[in-house]
């Protein structure tokens, strides 16, 4: 449950930076009659990331065990390139994501009568980014979980996300994103890497791979997934207690390789998201 709430917290919180800082901006430029197309292209993308979750779902449901087997290696293989590619994004962009929108913005803007349909361009894309990756997320993670914990996981951070938003954008409470960001990036590169090791799994339940399948442990009598702390970490961090050679390999490489280089130093010059108050006050 606590994965699926951290995702969706920051997606939502991500969504919410984005849609706020184009429509404070729009405020602060006496531009506001463009709002409705800002909403418009909210709800475009929200509507996308539903059709693509239920489609996937309506697709998978009658396949074969190895079909199922291949499908749900796939989409943890597809939610684990998201998933990096987004706490990377987030990492480059957040020191110059609210120069980049409000370019984004005028230039949408001057396109004359069609001004509205670039608006809503502009967020539906910024905001679709958001819910696709939030999508191949939640399946993957649904597809390892049993039970409805990890489906009220994930209403429970969107829940919480809208709550922080509001209180950001109404409110003026201040949110600390730099920190709030690489905290939430290192969580995820957890758990991006628990996905893949039991992608790994799939893939040899699909039969097409065999190799290093011995078990590199077993910690069934010690550490089972039925007990309380073996159930919270299978599903936060895909544990396994008897996982194969194989998936021990590709998690902790993948791991090790990640957190290298998401922790190296990065450039600090550039307009920042340090932190956050209502009216988009994002500053170095």
């Amino acid at each position: 449950m606590l994965a699926p709430f951290l995702i969706m917290l920051r997606e939502g919180i991500e969504a919410a930076l984005i849609t706020g800082i184009v429509a404070t901006y729009l405020a602060q430029t006496g531009r506001s009659e463009w709002m409705p197309a800002v909403w418009v292209g909210v709800l475009l993308a929200v509507a996308l990331s539903l059709f693509a979750g239920a489609g996937l779902l309506f697709i998978s449901a009658d396949f074969p065990q190895k079909a199922q087997e291949l499908f749900e290696a796939v989409v943890g293989l597809i939610a684990v390139a998201v998933l990096i590619s987004m706490v990377f994004w987030m990492r480059k962009a957040a020191r110059s994501i609210k120069s980049e929108l409000q370019h984004s913005v005028d230039a949408a803007l001057s396109a004359g009568h069609n001004g509205a349909w670039a608006l809503i361009g502009l967020v539906f894309f910024a905001v679709a980014r958001e819910g696709l990756e939030s999508i191949f997320f939640l399946l993957a993670i649904f597809q390892q979980s049993d039970g409805i914990a990890a489906p009220l996981g994930a209403v429970a951070g969107i829940a919480v996300a809208v709550i922080v938003g509001l209180a950001i954008y109404v409110g003026g409470v201040r949110l600390h994103l730099r920190r709030f960001f690489q905290w939430t990036g290192i969580f995820i590169i957890f758990v991006a890497a628990g996905i893949l090791a039991r992608a790994v799994g799939n893939l040899h339940e699909a039969g097409l791979w065999n190799g290093l399948q011995a078990h590199a442990y077993d910690l069934s009598a010690v550490l089972p997934t039925s007990s309380l702390l073996g159930t919270i970490l299978s599903g936060v961090f895909s544990y396994q207690e008897n996982p194969t050679i194989g998936e021990v390999i590709v998690y902790v490489s993948f791991l090790a390789a990640v957190l290298y280089f998401y922790l190296r130093p990065v450039r600090t010059d550039g307009v920042g998201v340090e932190s956050y108050r209502g009216s988009t006050n994002v500053r170095a």
